[in-house]
C-alpha cells in the first residue's frame, strides 16, 4: 500500500506542477520576459526553422506542451498506482521509462531552470524511487 501512495504522490507532484504550468502559459506574466520589449521582439521575429510561426508563438506553445507532457506523465502515473499496481510495479519498462523522465526532468530543472521546478522535481523523483523500493519489499 505504501508503495502506491508514495507512486501516487509522485504523480500528483508531476500533475500539479504541469497544471500550475499551464495556468502560468495562458494567465499572468510569470513565464514572460520581465522586459516587455523581449517579448515584443519574440513576437515579431521568426523561427529559424519557419516563417510560419514567431518566437513568441512558439514559446507560448513550448510552455504548453511542456505542461501537457507533465499533465499527462503525473495522470498516469498516479491511475496505475492507484488502480493498476501490479501492473505498474511489475513492468521493469514502466519503472524505468518513469525514472528516465522525472531523471530528465531534474537534470533539466538543474541545468536550465530554477529552484522551484528542481524541487519539486526532485521530491516526485525521491517518492518514485521509494515506492520502486517499498513495492520490492
Amino acid at each position: 500500500m505504501a508503495a502506491k501512495i508514495l507512486m501516487a504522490a509522485s504523480g500528483g507532484i508531476v500533475l500539479l506542477f504541469g497544471v500550475i504550468h499551464l495556468a502560468y502559459t495562458f494567465w499572468g506574466s510569470a513565464l514572460l520576459p520581465r522586459d516587455p520589449a523581449v517579448m515584443a521582439a519574440m513576437n515579431e521575429v521568426h523561427m529559424g526553422i519557419t516563417k510560419e510561426t514567431t518566437v513568441g508563438r512558439a514559446w507560448i506553445g513550448f510552455n504548453a506542451s511542456h505542461s501537457i507532457a507533465l499533465i499527462l506523465f503525473g495522470l498516469v502515473y498516479a491511475f496505475l498506482a492507484l488502480a493498476h499496481g501490479k501492473l505498474l510495479f511489475d513492468s521493469n519498462f514502466l519503472l524505468t521509462v518513469g525514472f528516465a523522465v522525472l531523471a530528465a526532468v531534474v537534470v533539466l530543472a538543474k541545468l536550465y531552470w530554477f529552484s522551484v521546478p528542481l524541487a519539486g522535481g526532485t521530491l516526485a523523483l525521491a517518492c518514485y524511487v521509494a515506492a520502486v523500493v517499498a513495492a520490492r519489499l
